[in-house]
């Protein structure tokens, strides 16, 4: 089956995060969002047919995950990675986000130290920040257009802090990085010797450009499969954000009974009904979908790459290895971040994440989503050049 990722669904007035926030977030109504990692193409058939067959069966009481459904989840990371997750390690959340809190709290006390790497997604600052716990800092190194991580001070930072627990980002957004094996091994033996417990956000996993190889944490470190939580979704995938589903994976029972007991206080027990349909259906019908989505999206990012070179040639395209983001490199432009954060939303008409809230390491870069009708990104590059000259 052909999908038709270039189709314009309306999404205003739908109560769109993405879309309806404009005016509570004080932004222009004519801006063009391509702020949140949220795609704007209509789910496959196989997880609309699930969700209708859901629906009519018309009762929507509470209810819990299959073999079934683990059989699903673990044949699609068997398949895309040759990694088999156990059906005991799993854990089902509404989210990945939720899920990190819920470790930081089960695994660490008040007051203690964890590690991430700026620029870095958000929440994790909230997540560590608003948990009592004290953020610490390794910063990645830019260099001419690449990411690369500084080993000496990931391990002066842990060794200095005491660090209790490390957030990896794989890939990373939003700088678009798909860790090697060896990077992995390398941040993973330095994180086993301090005894630092690594939470892996993997959500990203299924979008790898070619030359890439996403690797699962356990995989490239063996030895730290006893001391991780790996956190996986479909909700990036498969744009299933609002079904509030997230599969995460904790080998270590001990680990994984303190981070079950943490959710439990929560409140938090039985999953999302038409979440459990929507991933099982996903997982299990979903892959040729996946891919013409990432093809289609790999043609925005062409379409980017040839009009900043040859009309905004100041504004340089970070290429991603991963993620379905393009990271903009704006410090050419010569402009303080208050102006080049003007330029983009006021002149240029476009609601993009600004890099400053990814660490102030990234004031002069912006983020924009590739998932979109490409007459979307053709609109907004006109307009950034219109406002930029």
């Amino acid at each position: 089956m052909i999908y038709d990722f270039d189709k314009v669904i309306e999404r205003r007035n739908t109560n769109s995060l993405k879309f309806d926030l404009t005016q509570d977030g004080g932004k222009p109504e004519d801006a063009i969002p391509l702020w949140v990692a949220d795609m704007d193409f209509r789910a496959p058939d196989c997880i609309l047919d699930a969700l209708h067959e859901a629906v009519d069966h018309g009762i929507f009481g509470y209810t819990v995950r299959s073999k079934e459904y683990y059989n699903a989840v673990s044949a699609w990371f068997k398949a895309g990675f040759d990694w088999e997750p156990r059906e005991e390690w799993l854990i089902t959340t509404p989210g990945v986000v939720f899920a990190i809190s819920a470790a930081i709290r089960a695994l660490t006390t008040p007051g203690d130290a964890v590690l991430i790497q700026p620029p870095v997604y958000y929440p994790f600052y909230g997540a560590i920040r608003d948990n009592g716990r004290l953020i610490v800092e390794n910063k990645l190194v830019y260099e001419d257009g690449k990411y690369s991580i500084d080993f000496a001070d990931f391990e002066q930072k842990i060794a200095k802090n005491g660090v209790k627990m490390f957030i990896l980002c794989s890939p990373h957004n939003p700088v678009c990085k798909v860790w090697s094996a060896e990077e992995l091994r390398r941040m993973g033996e330095i994180c086993n010797r301090y005894g630092v417990t690594v939470v892996s956000d993997e959500i990203h996993c299924d979008f790898v450009f070619p030359g890439h190889k996403h690797t699962m944490f356990p995989q490239a470190v063996p030895e730290m499969a006893d001391n991780c939580v790996i956190c996986t979704s479909p909700s990036k995938t498969f744009n299933l954000a609002g079904m509030q589903i997230s599969n995460i994976w904790v080998p270590n029972a001990e680990i994984r009974g303190r981070i079950e007991a943490e959710i439990f206080r929560c409140g938090y027990d039985e999953p999302n009904r038409l979440g459990l349909f929507a991933c099982k259906a996903a997982y299990e019908k979903g892959r040729d979908w996946h891919e013409q989505c990432k093809a289609y999206m790999r043609g925005n990012l062409d379409y980017i790459r040839a009009f900043l070179a040859e009309n905004i040639p100041e504004i340089r395209l970070i290429e991603p290895e991963g993620t379905y983001f393009a990271w903009l490199d704006c410090s050419g432009l010569g402009l303080s971040p208050a102006e080049l954060n003007d330029i983009i939303l006021n002149k240029a008409k476009l609601w993009l994440d600004a890099g400053e809230i990814f660490g102030r390491c990234a004031a002069q870069f912006q983020r924009i989503v590739l998932a979109c009708p490409r007459s979307n990104i053709v609109n907004a590059m006109e307009q950034l050049k219109n406002a930029v000259k």
